[in-house]
């Protein structure tokens, strides 16, 4: 996203928005890892350990 862009999107949704909408983007890559990662540690103990 350009500067020019997140400005007319604060002037047009309102800043507490778009700062909602980022984090959404920004953390949905870190909730994805981390679902990655408890289902391994699922598979680890369904495996008995180790």
């Amino acid at each position: 996203m350009t500067t020019e862009t997140i400005i007319s999107m604060i002037g047009n949704l309102g800043f507490p928005i778009v700062v909602s909408f980022y984090l959404l983007i920004r953390l949905e890559q870190n909730i994805k890892r981390l679902e990655q990662t408890l289902q391994a540690l699922i598979e680890q103990i369904q495996k008995g350990g180790n």
